[in-house]
């Protein structure tokens, strides 16, 4: 039987799961476990202490499975995906693709905001090592480290989705932390090179806008394999490094109206292809903590795209909008109209409010730059600056072109 899945459970350890390709199997049968691309590594033996099969989606205890059926058991500990269950008298491991090394990794953090400890259930350090620590006992392509502080966490895994799914699992089990930018991880080969993670990126889109995703994949140094046309549709093969998808997304929704189809999967590792340039607008950050209002929104609008809607609370440092230039903007939605009483022509019209564009996690993480955080609560999800004091960010803009200069 080939491992195909694994789970975990605290009061049995670690759970295979497979389908028996040969022969029976039967709780406390002895078996030997062994792994198809390890063949130096001699085999373990051990036994096979609880057996369940799947009825629907629930898992019945049985005593004995035959060819064919799906089960789970229990009994190894460091069993692990890929690897082989066997009878004792006939050891063959079974063939299969290895599991591939993380390519992606992010910083996660204790949450440090104005509003932290207000809607999660798990807010230290401690919860939420343990937490990641126990996500590595299930899932084989996960990697976690201890930051250059006990708050932080380097969690490494096989791309964006896979680390957002854990952030959102975490996040509806109550945990409540703050997740930095997306990095790719880069490796260097025998001859010093530095090597990057590559994707093989296939797109489906409408000729219309062909040329508005050519010239965005363009940018992020982008490699067009293939191109072929069916009913109206071109579908187009790229290879792509995998730091050029981060943030794509939400550009090529935009670029193609929704009409676009994107898929991409893991295509090894290529010398690095040089630069790529980011985020082109800078962000709007809140001037001050306290309630929006919409007399402060509607004058804030007219710098950008906002995030935030009336009577909403925020803090010092937020990011509430998009800026329409490059350059961060300090604006303040919580400002309340003047009152006095005098009346002018046209002053008391009815503020017109742009709908604020709303960000999921998955969107949240492609937006944020270097300096930015995304803040992930059970209940919300906040953009916000590393720095919250904008003073203090306003000395280390300086620095930086004291540096640069």
């Amino acid at each position: 039987m080939l491992v195909s899945s694994i789970d975990y459970n605290d009061y049995v350890g670690r759970i295979g799961i497979g389908r028996i390709e040969r022969g029976t199997i039967k709780v406390n049968q002895e078996v030997m476990i062994s792994n198809f691309h390890s063949p130096d590594v001699a085999p373990k033996k051990t036994k096979i202490v609880s057996l369940n099969q799947f009825d629907g989606l629930k898992r019945v205890p049985v005593e004995s499975a035959m060819v064919g059926d799906i089960v789970t058991f229990s009994g190894a500990d460091d069993i692990s995906i890929g690897d082989t269950i066997t009878s004792v008298d006939c050891v063959e491991p079974l063939e299969f693709v290895k599991v591939s090394e993380p390519t992606m990794e992010m910083t996660f953090m204790v949450n440090d905001s104005p509003f932290a400890g207000r809607e999660g259930k798990y807010v230290t350090s401690r919860q939420i090592r343990e937490r990641l620590y126990k996500e590595l006992l299930k899932d084989v392509s996960l990697r976690v480290t201890d930051g250059e502080t006990t708050d932080c966490f380097k969690v490494a895994g096989r791309g964006e989705m896979h680390l957002s799914i854990l952030i959102e699992t975490m996040r509806r089990e109550g945990f409540e932390l703050q997740v930095g930018k997306p990095k790719v991880i880069m490796h260097r080969d025998e001859n010093g090179k530095l090597m990057e993670p590559m994707e093989a990126l296939t797109i489906d889109v409408p000729q219309d806008f062909m040329g508005a995703v050519m010239e965005g994949l363009g940018l992020r140094k982008a490699e067009l394999q293939n191109m072929t046309e069916m009913a109206g549709y071109l579908r187009m093969e790229f290879k792509i490094p995998a730091r050029g998808l981060i943030g794509f997304r939400n550009q090529f929704l935009t670029d193609t109206k929704g009409n676009g189809i994107m898929n991409h999967v893991f295509a090894g590792y290529e010398e690095y292809k040089g630069e790529i340039p980011g985020r082109t607008r800078g962000s709007l950050v809140a001037f001050e903590t306290g309630e929006t209002t919409s007399y402060g929104i509607g004058n804030a609008q007219e710098r950008g795209t906002m995030f935030v809607v009336p009577a909403e609370k925020i803090y010092e440092g937020q990011l509430v909008g998009e800026n329409s230039r490059e350059d961060d903007m300090d604006v303040n939605p919580c400002k309340k109209k003047h009152v006095s009483n005098m009346r002018a022509s046209g002053s008391d019209d009815a503020i017109r409010l742009i709908p604020p564009q709303t960000f999921s996690l998955e969107q949240a993480l492609e937006h944020i730059n270097d300096d930015e955080l995304v803040e992930v609560t059970p209940k919300s999800i906040r953009m916000r600056k590393k720095v919250l004091d904008r003073l203090e960010r306003g000395k280390m803009r300086g620095r930086m072109k004291n540096v640069q200069a």
